[in-house]
């Protein structure tokens, strides 16, 4: 017969069971640690107040029911904000805007206690600030000079968001004008400017050809009688007789004497041009 004390159950340490049980049951529904992933920091609180201090990234002990811990990324956010605005010659134009911003790591928890999660600070401050300094901008330029001057406005509005979040401790990375649009009528007011303006481009081009071409003509018809004055000067008798000379094929014209036949020499200037023409 086995009695109890030689059961091996009787040996196995419940004590060591008991206090593994207490503290998976601490570790896993009472949390005395909590992790911090990348791109987050930790915003401590005791007893729902916000601590002055902020827990970086990894693992933190942590005294459950007492202090808790709200976890704010610190990462590049982008946000897209849609706005009607008016220009300086009172268009209407809507305007797309995306926002690459972040919170500072260092004053994480103030922005927190101040403004909210990422969720909060967009519609309570980004987003107002963002449509104010848009219509500010818009208005300032004409709807030819938006589109014409687009860099210069992205500018402008980036610099503005800068100065009016920076004191939030909100970061703006970057501004983008994703897209413009206006009005119907504008857009057709627009295009048959570019109509015309192409049409105008093409009869000025149409008329400086011309003109190019008739002082073209002119030119050469100087040339030519620059070239004939100068003809005439050079054509001196003593010229045209050596020229005749030159040009003699050794036969003297015949003529009859009482003698009979004999050749005509005639040395004459006008008839050695007449036959230097010829």
């Amino acid at each position: 017969m086995v009695t109890s004390n030689n059961n091996p159950l009787n040996k196995f340490p419940f004590k060591l069971v008991r206090n593994l049980g207490i503290f998976v049951f601490i570790a896993i529904f009472l949390r005395p640690f909590t992790i911090v992933t990348a791109g987050q920091r930790g915003v401590v609180m005791k007893f729902g107040k916000v601590e002055d201090y902020i827990l970086d990234e990894g693992l933190h002990p942590i005294i459950p029911i007492i202090t808790s811990v709200k976890k704010i990324s610190v990462r590049v956010e982008k946000n897209s904000f849609q706005a009607e605005a008016a220009s300086k010659d009172l268009q209407k134009v809507d305007t797309e805007l995306a926002v690459n911003w972040h919170i500072d790591p260092i004053f994480v928890n103030k922005v927190y206690q101040q403004l909210g999660n990422q969720e909060e600070i967009v519609t309570g401050i980004i987003n107002p600030v963002v449509t104010e300094i848009l219509k500010a901008n818009t208005n300032k330029k004409t709807a030819e000079q938006i589109i014409a001057q687009r860099s210069d406005l992205k500018e402008d509005i980036e610099k503005d968001l800068k100065s009016r979040l920076t004191p939030y401790h909100l970061m703006i990375d970057d501004v983008a004008l994703v897209n413009f649009s206006f009005s119907h009528e504008f857009n057709a007011a627009i295009e048959a400017k570019q109509v015309a303006e192409q049409e105008a481009k093409q009869a000025e081009f149409v008329a400086q050809k011309a003109t190019q071409e008739a002082q073209a003509e002119i030119n050469r018809a100087r040339g030519q009688a620059e070239s004939q004055r100068l003809l005439r000067l050079t054509l001196t008798p003593e010229l045209l007789q050596k020229q005749a000379i030159e040009k003699w094929d050794g036969h003297f014209p015949m003529v009859m004497g009482g003698n009979g036949t004999l050749p005509l020499i005639n040395i004459n200037s006008h008839d050695l041009a007449n036959q230097t023409e010829k």
